[in-house]
């Protein structure tokens, strides 16, 4: 294609427009009637939908953030020892462990924890600390056909 003028030339949108379009209706795919296929709806639909996605990330990370709290301190109610004491025996020991690893070894592996939560206590109670004094650790692991 000749072009006698730069105007001419640059009123030509040429294969790039297409492609650009085309990534937009790609994200697009699976909105319905014209939300899919209009591209002037479509870009008010994807900037939404990515702003939804944006939110729903951050509010996840928050429920899940929620849910090891939760999960932690069940776990350590059952043992008898508060999780900020478990967390402090813990650092004394220099077991540096987060809340995602200490739930998981609680629900897959309670021996392990159980016995973590003991060097947790018996450190604490080694070093003195005041809310350790009064508590007294359960002997056994309770499982759930002992709860009836």
């Amino acid at each position: 294609m000749v072009f006698k003028s730069l105007t001419l030339f640059a009123r030509v949108r040429g294969p790039d427009e297409f492609w650009r379009k085309r990534k937009i209706f790609k994200l697009a795919a699976h909105f319905f009637g014209r939300r899919r296929n209009c591209y002037s709806i479509t870009i008010k639909g994807i900037h939404k939908s990515l702003m939804f996605c944006f939110r729903g990330r951050k509010l996840r990370r928050r429920q899940i953030s929620d849910l090891w709290d939760t999960r932690l301190e069940a776990a350590c109610l059952q043992h008898g020892i508060s999780p900020k004491i478990l967390k402090e025996g813990l650092s004394r020991n220099e077991m540096f462990l987060n809340r995602k690893v200490l739930v998981d070894l609680a629900i897959w592996e309670p021996r392990t924890f159980k016995s973590l939560a003991k060097i947790a206590w018996s450190r604490c109670k080694i070093d003195g600390l005041n809310n350790v004094q009064h508590l007294n650790l359960p002997t056994g692991v309770i499982t759930r056909g002992m709860l009836k």
